[in-house]
């Protein structure tokens, strides 16, 4: 077979296999309808009684968006339990596609409140390639961990396997993530993520850096569905790729075997947020009573996400076919078998030589408590946002040339976007402590790379990383 007759195949295997996303994302939205909203008040719902009175708040009637991931979880608990209930909300949950029509659903105003990717709010705000101008804003996390990076086969194959089977060795790691990228053609070089200009497009783009592997020359970086992760890796489309949980879970050895976790999340920033609770800055100002009954919803919710002796239950409710469908279709197949790994914190790397990579951690996932292995100040838990993280997104989206310059009034920028001080103000209303502080030192020891980030001096944290757009080129405040 001659060059012309390898493009040609190549050229449709390529189109053959966008053929079957474009299909899957349309079945996927076709059943994304009202069948699969959660609507009304389950009889759990209905016993508990309210602290505040539909007819005191401005808008009870609200939709709130969630997307089909692990982390949906706080959300099905407020629906099913009550807390919507208990702080007189009426709330119609709405089943999104993606990351982006998450966002989006809120910039546009079909959506009241919906989850966003971390970044997503600063990006907005900011401006950055990829994301929406508006003014989005959060208050609270809705949980941090509990997301991972998986490799195909074909990387297991070549040699490269779980980043903590590397001992920290950056240097080695690198050597064979490099080689792998040397062996393949241009259309080989593929790597997913859910939402450009966020964090799981950094963790990909960090890792890929720390390692010495420039990620803007190596491989491409393309933005897929969750639900459609893996069918994507099995036909070919990339390679790789970062999802909340359970869709890698889904893609190991033994569940659909198309590939294997390289590493979780909390492996490249140990205690990073992964999801907030965004809303547009009108609906704060509007419904100022509103907001405040959904804000304590959502932390009471994450407090029962939180408990050890609830998460058996988590992990069950969210495999049902309004949450994530993840249900196993083995016959005497655990109910949660996809979800519980994340939630219970069991979590299997996966792997094609039939070791037991399954390594039991607190910190899988976090909706409230923070483990005592995780850095912390006095007043801390996982709801809890610090708009020092809204600075090194920043950095971020800067070293990657998302922005031209780092932006000089950043801090201003997170003051409107992470609303830290109406957390404050409503925590302190539930009994709640928080820390004093709106910016903390994440100290080397959290980072794969082991250089921590001072908020006081983004501009000299930018700089000091040899891998980034324009490089040699210094960034400045602008």
């Amino acid at each position: 077979m001659n060059n012309t007759d390898n493009n040609n195949w190549n050229r449709r295997e390529f189109l053959l296999g966008m053929g079957a996303t474009t299909a899957g994302m349309a079945l996927s939205s076709c059943a994304i309808s009202g069948d699969r909203s959660a609507i009304g008040l389950t009889e759990e719902a209905l016993a508990i009684k309210p602290v505040v009175r539909s007819q005191d708040l401005e808008k009870p009637d609200i939709t709130v968006g969630y997307v089909p991931v692990n982390d949906c979880a706080p959300f099905a608990i407020a629906w099913k339990k009550g807390f919507f209930h208990k702080y007189g909300l009426n709330v119609k949950l709405n089943r999104e596609a993606s990351w982006a029509t998450s966002r989006d659903g809120l910039i546009f105003g079909r959506l009241d409140a919906s989850p966003v990717v971390s970044g997503a709010v600063t990006n907005a705000r900011i401006g950055a390639e990829g994301a929406r101008h508006a003014p989005l804003c959060a208050a609270m996390t809705i949980h941090h961990h509990g997301n991972a990076m998986t490799m195909n086969k074909a990387m297991w194959d070549f040699g490269l396997r779980p980043w903590y089977e590397y001992n920290g060795d950056l240097e080695a790691f690198g050597k064979q993530f490099r080689a792998y990228f040397d062996s393949q053609p241009p259309e080989r070089k593929v790597w997913a993520v859910v939402l450009s200009s966020a964090i799981y497009e950094y963790f990909v783009r960090y890792v890929s850096a720390a390692a010495g592997v420039d990620p803007l020359k190596e491989f491409r970086v393309i933005i897929v569905p969750p639900p459609q992760m893996v069918t994507n890796v099995r036909i070919g489309a990339m390679q790789a790729y970062m999802v909340a949980e359970p869709w890698n879970t889904r893609a190991i050895s033994g569940n659909e075997g198309v590939g294997f976790t390289f590493a979780q999340g909390k492996e490249i920033w140990q205690g990073h947020p992964d999801r907030l609770l965004g809303v547009m800055e009108s609906f704060i100002v509007q419904y100022p009573k509103t907001y405040r009954s959904l804000v304590k919803a959502m932390i009471e919710a994450c407090q029962y996400c939180s408990k050890a002796e609830n998460r058996q239950e988590v992990a069950e409710l969210i495999t049902d076919r309004s949450f994530t469908g993840a249900k196993p279709k083995k016959k005497g197949a655990a109910i949660a078998l996809f979800t519980s790994p994340g939630i219970l914190g069991n979590y299997n790397y996966g792997g094609f030589d039939g070791k037991d990579r399954t390594i039991k951690a607190a910190d899988t996932t976090i909706f409230y408590d923070i483990p005592d292995n995780i850095p912390k100040q006095p007043g801390e838990h996982a709801t809890f946002l610090w708009r020092s993280r809204s600075l090194w997104l920043m950095t971020q989206a800067a070293r990657w040339g998302q922005i031209k310059e780092f932006p000089k009034n950043a801090n201003k920028l997170a003051e409107q976007g992470w609303r830290t001080d109406l957390y404050r103000e409503i925590a302190a209303e539930m009994g709640i402590d928080c820390p004093k502080d709106d910016y903390k030192v994440e100290p080397p020891s959290v980072f794969i790379d082991k250089k921590g980030f001072d908020p006081s001096d983004p501009v000299g944290y930018l700089n000091s990383f040899e891998i980034r757009a324009n490089a040699p080129n210094r960034f400045y405040l602008g």
